[in-house]
């Protein structure tokens, strides 16, 4: 009897222990939710990209204190990419242009890139979900200038649309006029989920050269700031071949940068703002990469 007794205590208490040690794997397959991750594009004095660079050469400060890098990919890693294309009233004479330029990007993605195209206006709306196919859908040539402009809203989506994707690259491609009179949320709330999942934000200028030139300076400031605080960056009024040329550019940029990543040594989760700095020990070299990110706690999903 005393047997009996031993082998259902034994049971009942193996029983109780499933549910942490579930909680426990849970804890360990979360982890990578911690992880920050850079995009670095590295450049010589010329500005030709650098390639072929050892995991050796880098090194990961975050706010001054050295960090062990637990994630290295070369160049030809894939990327996830949403492309924001701003159809406002404000819009009218470049909607077309932003059509052509979104078509030349598809144009130049490799057998596992992936892209997803969203428009925005008064709202935002998904026009073609994410896929490695170089066709568009034809629901982009139905595109028509309307409404007003959400902006920090549209990237905010793109950001949340990204945050499950299996690449560790990841882009956000504004195309817009940078005029924000619509939106929800605020632009430094859009660039801290933008950041979040570890996406550059890369900006197209497509400012009417009419018009107020204080409101073309604030809109391009806003235009900007998403790109240099994320590590992209920020193409001015480029029109016809210029802006596809830019677009090639970009998709071409995705598939030559380094994707490093770290679990921070410091665990708080208290709001603030981290500094990261991205070291290479060969002299010469331009880093372009984000600046930093903000420690806040992410919900699971």
């Amino acid at each position: 009897m005393a047997t009996i007794i031993r082998s259902i205590l034994l049971l009942t208490f193996v029983f109780l222990l499933i549910p942490t040690i579930l909680a426990q794997d849970e804890d360990v397959i979360s982890v990578d939710s911690d992880l920050v991750v850079l995009n670095a594009l590295i450049t010589d004095t010329n500005g030709r990209v650098v390639s072929g660079l050892r995991k050796e050469l880098f090194s990961v400060f975050e706010n001054g204190v050295a960090q062990p890098i637990s994630l290295f990919s070369p160049e030809e890693t894939p990327f996830a990419a949403v492309i924001l294309i701003d159809t406002s009233g404000s819009m009218e004479q470049s909607v077309s242009l932003a059509r052509s330029a979104a078509i030349k990007f598809l144009d130049g993605l490799r057998v596992d890139d992936h892209v997803a195209i969203y428009k925005f206006d008064s709202k935002v709306e998904l026009i073609q979900d994410f896929s490695n196919s170089r066709d568009i859908s034809e629901r982009i040539f139905d595109l028509r200038s309307y409404g007003m402009t959400s902006l920090n809203d549209a990237v905010f989506k793109a950001a949340e649309a990204l945050r499950d994707r299996p690449e560790k690259r990841r882009a956000i491609v504004v195309l817009s006029d940078g005029a924000d009179n619509q939106s929800s949320r605020s632009a430094s709330r859009a660039l801290r989920e933008a950041m979040a999942v570890n996406a550059l934000i890369y900006t197209v200028d497509m400012a009417s050269p009419t018009g107020p030139q204080s409101q073309r300076q604030q809109n391009r400031g806003a235009l900007k700031n998403f790109a240099e605080r994320s590590g992209g960056s920020f193409i001015a009024a480029p029109g016809g071949v210029a802006m596809r040329e830019a677009f090639e550019n970009i998709v071409k940029e995705l598939g030559e940068q380094y994707t490093l990543g770290y679990t921070p040594l410091n665990e708080k989760k208290d709001g603030k703002w981290r500094e990261i700095e991205l070291r290479i020990s060969r002299p010469g070299l331009t880093i372009r990469t984000r600046k930093g990110y903000t420690a806040e706690k992410r919900d699971k999903d």
